[in-house]
């Protein structure tokens, strides 16, 4: 049996702006709506349908793994837009991108309060790399 991953729902208190603020960021584009979904889908054909409600939200965490040019142009657009950004998921090192596994990963708010990560390499890909650890500062970032 093949399974594949096809959509998710993303809860958000304004879908447009949660919606564009993602497919600019990441290069991709704002489907039709579909009834209360605003899509944005992935290269891999996977779908982020986002809705807008009137409830609390729980925060939630969404990666994306792009190519190493593909990083550079998210990572531009983060800091010319003063998108807050870190180097981890608690915030211990802001307006610094990661170097896991060999790669480069970078953490971020969406309008919602999401957590967002762009990374160039899958978790665990090289764990023997000297840069696992290592950060780096992104001159002109902003952190959270």
């Amino acid at each position: 049996m093949s399974v594949e991953f096809n959509h998710t729902i993303v809860l958000t208190r304004d879908r447009e702006k949660s919606a564009h603020f993602l497919a600019e960021l990441l290069g991709l584009a704002v489907g039709e709506p579909a009834g209360m979904f605003l899509p944005v889908t992935t290269a891999n054909g996977v779908t982020l349908d986002f809705a807008t409600v009137d409830i609390d939200i729980p925060v939630q965490h969404y990666a994306f793994l792009v190519s190493e040019e593909e990083f550079d142009q998210v990572l531009g657009r983060l800091v010319a837009a003063e998108v807050p950004i870190q180097a981890d998921p608690h915030g211990r090192y802001p307006r610094r991108i990661n170097r896991n596994d060999g790669g480069r990963g970078v953490y971020f708010p969406d309008p919602a309060g999401h957590g967002l990560e762009v990374i160039t390499r899958p978790y665990g890909t090289d764990p023997s790399s000297e840069l696992n650890g290592v950060t780096e500062e992104v001159p002109g970032a902003v952190g959270g």
